[in-house]
């Protein structure tokens, strides 16, 4: 791994020699109406080489939640609570869930401090859910309604990432970053009250980020194994809501064949726990997502690369009911200079 090019597509401990895991977590907790965007480490967006070189990576990611699940079942309807922010409490079974489309336009910056630390950032240009949802069920006033979906910029995230060891065959980085309440998180639903939280551009919280990853190159380099860890600790916003925190955990191997393509194999988990209102715990918050992703990099040149993943859910299970994500599409461009 002493190789520092950035991005090099001819060899993948060029590409993830100064890899981490700063943005592993890439969406908030699933939660009563669903936020859940793609988790996986893509590669890329977390490269970092040579001292003063700047990585640019923009990337679009989409997933749509649209699996009824109570637990591990699949069941025939999804009824879940709404956060009453101007009354201060939660009515149950106030909607009927059936679908959320979450799409996410991401630019990440990362630059070189120095050969060993890294400073990121990670700007989510374009975050739009699509919700669609039976309100005020079980009386005379209920209906359907599409007018509760929500788009705007998202909540950034700076951080840093440092080689703690960087040998010629293994290489072991830590990250620590913040989330900043860049994004809306007041903005109003179709019957003008506070949209539910999940379904807002951000979360109004600053939260911390850590995280840890390990490379070993394997054989003589062609094929390399990673496993990466991170967690948010997300806090309470001024509307005494808080996200619940995210754990992810990822597995995986690339291999490099001709042509620069370096083909990617992972298994991703996720845990989010349940979100808190007012210091209690809400209903249909919280989940835990196992996904098999299969990607592709393409090297353009010697410092820009395509990819493409997909996320294949392999394990779901959700508290109380709630709708749980379907295949997953991850695509992007990263280039340094």
């Amino acid at each position: 791994m002493s190789d520092h090019r950035v991005l090099s597509g001819f060899g993948v401990g060029s590409v993830l020699s100064w890899v981490a895991v700063f943005y592993l977590a890439t969406g908030t907790a699933g939660a009563t109406c669903g936020a859940t965007q793609c988790f996986l480490v893509t590669g890329t967006q977390e490269g970092t080489g040579a001292r003063g070189r700047l990585t640019v990576d923009l990337s679009y990611r989409y997933v749509v939640q649209s699996r009824r699940l109570a637990g591990t079942d699949d069941v025939a309807e999804v009824l879940t609570p709404k956060v009453s922010f101007e009354e201060g409490l939660l009515e149950p079974d106030h909607h009927r869930e059936i679908r959320t489309q979450n799409s996410l336009v991401q630019l990440d910056l990362t630059w070189g401090a120095t050969d060993r630390l890294a400073i990121a950032a990670s700007l989510p240009l374009r975050v739009e859910r699509d919700h669609e949802h039976d309100d005020e069920v079980g009386t005379p006033d209920e209906h359907f309604t599409r007018d509760d979906g929500a788009q705007g910029f998202g909540d950034a995230r700076i951080g840093v990432r440092l080689a703690f060891l960087a040998g010629p065959r293994s290489l072991l980085v830590g990250g620590l970053g913040l989330k900043l309440p860049t994004g809306q998180y007041r903005l109003r639903d179709g019957e003008g009250s506070i949209n539910e939280p999940t379904l807002q551009p951000g979360s109004g919280s600053t939260d911390v980020v850590t995280s840890l990853y390990y490379a070993l190159q394997i054989g003589e380099g062609a094929s390399e194994a990673f496993a990466s860890a991170s967690h948010s600790l997300n806090r309470e916003n001024s509307l005494d809501y808080a996200i619940g925190d995210v754990t992810t955990l990822a597995l995986g191997v690339n291999r490099r064949t001709g042509r620069g393509a370096t083909w990617s194999a992972q298994l991703n988990g996720r845990r989010g726990a349940r979100d808190e209102f007012l210091g209690e715990a809400v209903p249909s918050t919280g989940s835990l997502l196992v996904n098999l992703t299969p990607g592709l990099r393409l090297a353009m040149g010697e410092a820009a690369v395509l990819y493409g993943y997909l996320q294949v859910p392999v394990y779901q299970r959700v508290n109380e009911a709630q709708l749980a994500p379907r295949t997953g599409l991850v695509l992007g461009v990263s280039r340094a200079w």
